[in-house]
C-alpha cells in the first residue's frame, strides 16, 4: 500500500457516521483508503460500499449475512475478503494496515473492538460514546498503555477538542487553564412539546430531529435528551473534569456546539453548519484540516443564537445519567444498556415515550452496581441489566403503566 495513504477502518459503515466518513475518505484518494469496512446485517448497503471503496476486508457480524455477502462480492468479480462474527470486527482494527478506526457502532456492541483499537495504539476516531461511558477509566488507561491517539467525533466533544489549548489530547489530564466546558444540546423535536403529550408520542416524531441527520436509536437519544447525559460522562472521562465542571445549555439553532471557559474569562467557541462531515474530517486530518465538503457557515442566514437552561422535568434521563456518574463504578453501564433495551421497545412500539426514562430509572433502582475494574465484569452488568430492563418492559403492570 502507498505509505502516503491512511489505511481506515470504518466499524458501522453503513450508519451515518460511516457513511460521512466514506464521503470525506473519498475526496481524498490522495490521503485516505478503506482497509476495513464492518456492518451488522446490512448486506445490500455493505455490498454497494465495497464496489466503491474496494476495502481488502468486510465484516459483517450477522453470520448468514456474511454468506450473502460473499456470495454477492464473487457475482460482482471483486475480491474483498468477507469475515462474520463480532470477534471479527476485533481482528480487523489490528491489522497493519489500518492507521485509524473510526468508532461508529451504535451501543454497546462497539466497546470490544474499540478497546482493541486502543491496545493496539491506532489512531481511534470515537463517535461510539457508550464504550467510554460503559468503560470509562478502563478504556482511558488503555488508550494511555497502548499509545494510541484518541479523537472524539460526535459534535459536542469535536468542538471542545477544537476549543482546547494547542497540545492538548484527551487522555493526558485536566487541559491547563480550563474551568468549565459547556455542552450545548438542540433540545430534541421536543424541547416546546406540552408536557400532557410526551406520552402520546410516535417514534416517526422522535425521529423527526430538527436539525440533525442520525440513525433511529440516536435521535430517540437526542428526544429524550439521554444522548447529552452520556456526553457528559463521555466529556468528564475525555477532559478529567469533575461533573460540577460540564454544564448542559440548549442551542436549538445548532450551531454553536460546544464551549470552553478558561480562568481569564475567555470563552471559546466552535462554530459550523450541522454536518458531521466538519468533526470528521477534522480527526481524520488532524492536526491538519481538509476540505469536507460542508457548506459555510453564513451567520447572517442564522440570525439569531439562543441559549436556555434544560428543563428536569422534561428531560428526566439527563438526571439519570448524572446520577449513574456519581453512583460509579458499573452504573453507567446499566444506564446504557436500560437505555438501550428501552429505546428498542420504544421504537418497537412496546412502550411510550415517557416509559423510557421509567424503565431506565426502575432498573438503576433494582440494580447494585460492581466495580468496573474489568471488561468481564462491565460486561455482566450489561447483560443483567438488559434482562431487567427486559422482564420491566414486558411485564403486564409495566405495561399498564408505562404505556
Amino acid at each position: 500500500m502507498n505509505a502516503r495513504l491512511q489505511g481506515i477502518a470504518v466499524l458501522g459503515a453503513t450508519g451515518s457516521i460511516g457513511l460521512s466518513t466514506l464521503d470525506v475518505v473519498q475526496r481524498h484518494p490522495d490521503r485516505y483508503r478503506a482497509v476495513a469496512l464492518t456492518a451488522n446485517r446490512d448486506v445490500e448497503g455493505l455490498l454497494e460500499l465495497c464496489r466503491r471503496h474496494r476495502p481488502e476486508w468486510a465484516v459483517m457480524v450477522d453470520a448468514q449475512a456474511a454468506e450473502r455477502l460473499q456470495r454477492a462480492l464473487r457475482d460482482a468479480a471483486l475480491d474483498t475478503e468477507v469475515l462474520a462474527g463480532a470477534e471479527a470486527l476485533c481482528r480487523v482494527v489490528g491489522l497493519a494496515q489500518v492507521d485509524t478506526v473510526m468508532s461508529a457502532i451504535v451501543g454497546a456492541a462497539g466497546l470490544l473492538p474499540t478497546l482493541e483499537a486502543a491496545r493496539c495504539g491506532k489512531r481511534i476516531l470515537l463517535a461510539n460514546k457508550e464504550a467510554l461511558v460503559m468503560s470509562g477509566g478502563l478504556f482511558m488507561r488503555q488508550v494511555v498503555a497502548g499509545g494510541a491517539t484518541l479523537l472524539p467525533v460526535d459534535s459536542e466533544h469535536n468542538a471542545l477538542f477544537q476549543s482546547m489549548p494547542a497540545d492538548y489530547l484527551p487522555g493526558a489530564g485536566r487541559p491547563d487553564g480550563v474551568t468549565r466546558v459547556l455542552l450545548t444540546a438542540s433540545g430534541g423535536p421536543f424541547r416546546t412539546t406540552a408536557p400532557e403529550q410526551m406520552s402520546k408520542l410516535s417514534p416517526e416524531q422522535a425521529c423527526a430531529h430538527p436539525n440533525w441527520e442520525m440513525g433511529r436509536k440516536i435521535s430517540v437519544d437526542s428526544a429524550t435528551m439521554m444522548n447529552k447525559g452520556l456526553e457528559v460522562i463521555e466529556a468528564c472521562w475525555l477532559f478529567a473534569l469533575p461533573q460540577e465542571d460540564v454544564q448542559v445549555i440548549i442551542h436549538p439553532q445548532s450551531v454553536v456546539h460546544s464551549m470552553v471557559q478558561y480562568h481569564d474569562g475567555s470563552v471559546l467557541a466552535q462554530l459550523g453548519n450541522p454536518d458531521m462531515r466538519t468533526p470528521i474530517a477534522h480527526c481524520l486530518a488532524w492536526p491538519r484540516r481538509v476540505d469536507a465538503g460542508v457548506e459555510p457557515l453564513d451567520i447572517f442566514a442564522v440570525g439569531r443564537l439562543d441559549f436556555e437552561a434544560p428543563d428536569p422535568q422534561r428531560f428526566p434521563c439527563l438526571r439519570l445519567a448524572q446520577e449513574a456518574w456519581h453512583a460509579g463504578g458499573t452504573a453507567p453501564a446499566i444506564l446504557n444498556a436500560a437505555n438501550e433495551v428501552a429505546v428498542q421497545a420504544f421504537l418497537d412500539r412496546q412502550l411510550a415515550f415517557t416509559g423510557i426514562p421509567a424503565i431506565i430509572e426502575s432498573t438503576l433502582e433494582k440494580l447494585s452496581p460492581g466495580a468496573a475494574d474489568s471488561v468481564e465484569r462491565i460486561l455482566e452488568d450489561d447483560v443483567r441489566a438488559r434482562a431487567c430492563a427486559l422482564d420491566l418492559v414486558g411485564t403486564p403492570s409495566g405495561r399498564r403503566v408505562m404505556l
